[in-house]
């Protein structure tokens, strides 16, 4: 894991918790991680996908994120793909291909497209060395994110046993997280929950009376710093 991280991704050292993370995944435990966004929670799930046998399987509700990471990762190497509907037949065709063949290590999926029958028939002809479920969160009914086809993920104990499977998001409440685990069935799984304090980043909060003289003075005050504004588009 120390050497992937750092010949394909280039770094030296692991951040927070990540090789506790990547150790239980490695030792095929289950687990749940919270990690806030920004905090390297995908090198949790794609290096043990690399170290062990066969292809991580990613579960993402996102296309833009699935299209971003598999970008980067194909720029690092990676041999990774997404199926996905916008891809054209002939494209899909080759994921499938080079899937049939062991020429992955990561295929991203979204849920719906996971629990199709024929994808069941194709993952029944590969090695399945991981399973991430990212953005955990939806799985919950209380969370504004929530997308009923999670729901239908504990399928995954079934279709993998004895494969890791590996549940992250950056937002549960201490009710989600207990939710997750119970809707996902994931086998005692080791939780891994990162500190969400940023010392770097504070919000600020003010009455609106006369926008242009504050902007001219958050700009001024910032002394080079970075800043986000946030503004309400109606008039």
């Amino acid at each position: 894991a120390q050497a992937v991280l750092r010949d394909v991704f280039g770094y030296g050292a692991f951040r927070g918790q990540q090789a506790q993370i990547i150790e239980a995944a490695l030792a095929g435990h289950d687990s749940l991680v919270l990690v806030p966004t920004g905090g390297g929670k995908s090198l949790c799930y794609q290096i043990p996908a690399l170290v062990r046998d066969g292809v991580g399987i990613v579960v993402s509700p996102l296309i833009a994120l699935m299209e971003d990471q598999v970008g980067a990762l194909r720029e690092a190497g990676v041999a990774a793909a997404f199926l996905i509907s916008t891809l054209r037949r002939s494209e899909q065709s080759d994921v499938i291909r080079a899937l049939r063949h062991g020429q992955l290590k990561l295929l991203y999926l979204a849920p719906e497209r996971l629990l199709q029958d024929e994808t069941r028939e194709l993952l029944r002809e590969v090695t399945v060395g991981i399973v991430a479920i990212d953005e955990a969160h939806c799985v919950s009914h209380w969370g504004h994110d929530f997308r009923a086809e999670y729901l239908g993920l504990n399928v995954l104990k079934e279709w993998f046993p004895g494969v890791p499977r590996m549940a992250l998001t950056a937002t549960a409440t201490p009710p989600t997280r207990t939710e997750i685990v119970d809707r996902l069935e994931l086998d005692a799984p080791r939780v891994f929950v990162e500190s969400f304090d940023r010392p770097n980043i504070r919000y600020s909060v003010q009455t609106k009376t006369d926008a242009r003289r504050q902007l001219l003075e958050f700009l001024r005050n910032r002394h080079g710093e970075s800043g986000i504004v946030y503004c309400i588009s109606r008039k």
